[in-house]
């Protein structure tokens, strides 16, 4: 018989692994266990991965956005189409997505600067909204009387606004007023960064709102008050730390939504039309569907698999992070 004590159940095993161990890590490992997570994770990253490097793999493949072979063309039933690489042509490295319709670009390209597009407008979008979200949030309700009220107006008055009719109104003016500015393509990213962000912020504000209000009755704020401690870091030391989870699982479900919003608006030509979008390669390739559905499909899958994996990603994000749940 051995003299070794007995080896802990498993209930003390997992009592010594989360000891020591903060709220988000224990999150981050919930989070890392969620096979379906790490595949939205990974995939996601590869779309960012592509949106930084997009220039870089544009000159890896020698592609560009600029028309690449004009003169060989196809005519078929009065529609002019490529008939070098697929699906008219043989594969071949040099255009790996193909040559677009009438124009003879590279579809490759396009995707690739699509992507960075999205990605650059929805993350500007997703923090210039998040940070108004946040900060209104915590004014109204920390603050409490008056100020909870004009907030809480505010917040109801953007509500009611219809984003899609405000598109169409700002998009036409922006254009017409700032056609022939140097820094045209600049100014239309920022209106349609301002645009986003100032019809998506009122969910965040009204989260962080009613945690607030919650929170401001707890005896660790209470006792900050009691010592004097100024607003400004009640509300930055106190407040903000017990509000990553609510922000972190507001935002990663703001970005998909901005992902979907940025296409939808190029696919109706009030978006982004300086720079190539995978919504206006979607406007362009529903003319070509029966002939040449390659053009449409690979912009479409991008949207689909990029929106999809931010979506689900927030949802895990948002059960790890929750105590309550159980996996």
């Amino acid at each position: 018989m051995s003299d070794e004590p007995p080896g802990p159940d498993r209930s003390t095993k997992k009592a010594r692994s989360i000891t020591g161990k903060s709220p988000m890590r224990i999150a981050m490992g919930r989070l890392m266990r969620d096979k379906i997570a790490v595949v939205c994770l990974a995939t996601v990253v590869f779309f960012v991965l592509i949106a930084i490097f997009a220039g870089v793999l544009q000159r890896l493949f020698g592609v560009d956005t600029n028309t690449v072979l004009p003169s060989q063309f196809l005519d078929l039933d009065g529609i002019p189409r490529p008939e070098y690489g697929p699906p008219y042509g043989a594969f071949t490295m040099e255009h790996p997505f193909g040559i677009a319709p009438r124009t003879a670009t590279d579809n490759l390209a396009f995707w690739l600067e699509g992507a960075r597009n999205s990605l650059e407008i929805a993350t500007l979008a997703t923090i210039v909204a998040t940070v108004v979200g946040i900060t209104l949030g915590l004014l109204a309700g920390f603050l409490g009387g008056v100020v909870d009220k004009v907030i809480s107006f505010i917040t109801d008055f953007f509500l009611t606004l219809p984003f899609l009719l405000a598109a169409l109104t700002i998009a036409p003016i922006v254009s017409e007023r700032f056609r022939d500015s140097a820094n045209y393509v600049t100014i239309q990213v920022v209106q349609l960064v301002l645009v986003l962000a100032f019809f998506g912020w009122m969910g965040l504000a009204r989260l962080i709102r009613g945690e607030v209000l919650s929170l401001r009755e707890r005896e660790f704020i209470q006792a900050a008050r009691v010592l004097g401690m100024p607003t400004r870091r009640v509300l930055t030391r106190e407040l903000m730390p017990n509000l990553a989870a609510p922000i972190v699982v507001s935002t990663s479900l703001m970005l998909p939504a901005f992902v979907s919003a940025e296409a939808g608006l190029a696919f109706l030509g009030i978006g982004i039309t300086s720079r190539p979008s995978w919504g206006q390669t979607l406007t362009q390739a529903t003319s070509f569907f029966n002939d040449y559905s390659l053009y449409l499909w690979q912009p479409l899958l991008g949207i689909v698999a990029l929106v999809l994996a931010l979506n689900l990603l927030g949802d895990a994000v948002r059960d790890a992070l929750d105590p309550k749940t159980r996996r």
